[in-house]
């Protein structure tokens, strides 16, 4: 081992070693939330401005957050959505963009309906008094489900909460900013159901996913050294078996 050979290897080996300790210093700094929510934050209704920006993706320790806006629905944009559970009971919601700026909309779900037919009701009633005034929705800020192509026996059905998919069916979207998480409205209009949306579990303020990380990180390190000491011995039992075979022969 204090061969100038095995010496180069053990200095590689350090070298390596160390790069693997500061990933897991790594990965420990960002396991701990140094500034994690406080207890029941989701729950304060907070302007939905204050809390994100247009075209924005939305932040783990936001997902479920209350928020409150205003604005006015757009004509022809409430759709429904298959395939939404209320307290373990599959139906529909009906959804519809509201404008909350000059150019700026978020897609909302209004309520939850058990039948399809319940669900085209309220879209009628709903369009009905869709006249350009304001209204106030409050509810919580919940991250695009993402798009999922429609089967081919109806290309317009949708099945996924996804604002992006919305959006290709919204009307007046020219140089329209738009939201990409999604409101679900905490009060139901037009005969649907309020939508079943419990408060978020609180955040531990330990990833442990990370900590995982970490700790294989150091069992590398670990094996690096490893490594250096089971070659430095492999080839000192080789150089001692081929000086026995000489001794034997030698003898012979």
């Amino acid at each position: 081992m204090l061969r100038g050979r095995w010496i180069g290897m053990l200095l590689l080996c350090l070298l390596v070693a160390g790069v693997f300790a500061w990933l897991g210093q790594w990965q420990l700094e960002r396991a701990i939330e140094t500034d994690p929510p406080a207890p029941g934050a989701t729950e304060q209704v907070q302007e939905l401005s204050d809390v994100l920006e247009p075209a924005e993706y939305l932040p783990e320790p936001l997902v479920g957050q209350r928020v409150e806006t205003s604005g006015s629905w757009i004509p022809g944009d409430f759709i429904v959505v298959g395939s939404r559970f209320n307290d373990d009971v599959q139906g529909y919601w009906v959804t519809g963009q509201l404008r909350v700026d000059e150019g700026v909309s978020i897609a909302v779900a209004l309520g939850w309906a058990p039948d399809r037919a319940t669900a085209d009701a309220a879209v009628e009633e709903l369009e009905a008094g869709a006249d350009g005034s304001e209204v106030a929705v409050t509810g919580r800020i919940i991250s695009d489900e993402g798009p999922r192509v429609p089967p081919r026996s109806d290309p317009y059905q949708l099945d996924r909460m996804s604002p992006a998919a919305l959006l290709s069916r919204w009307h007046d979207t020219e140089q329209l900013d738009v939201y990409r998480p999604y409101l679900a409205a905490t009060t139901a209009s037009a005969g649907l159901v309020d939508i079943s949306s419990p408060a978020p579990e609180e955040m531990s303020p330990v990833n442990w996913l990370n900590v995982f990380y970490a700790v294989e990180w150091a069992i590398f390190a670990g094996f690096a050294f490893y490594l250096w000491y089971r070659l430095a011995k492999d080839a000192w039992e080789r150089e001692v078996e081929e000086f026995e075979d000489a001794a034997a022969t030698d003898a012979a």
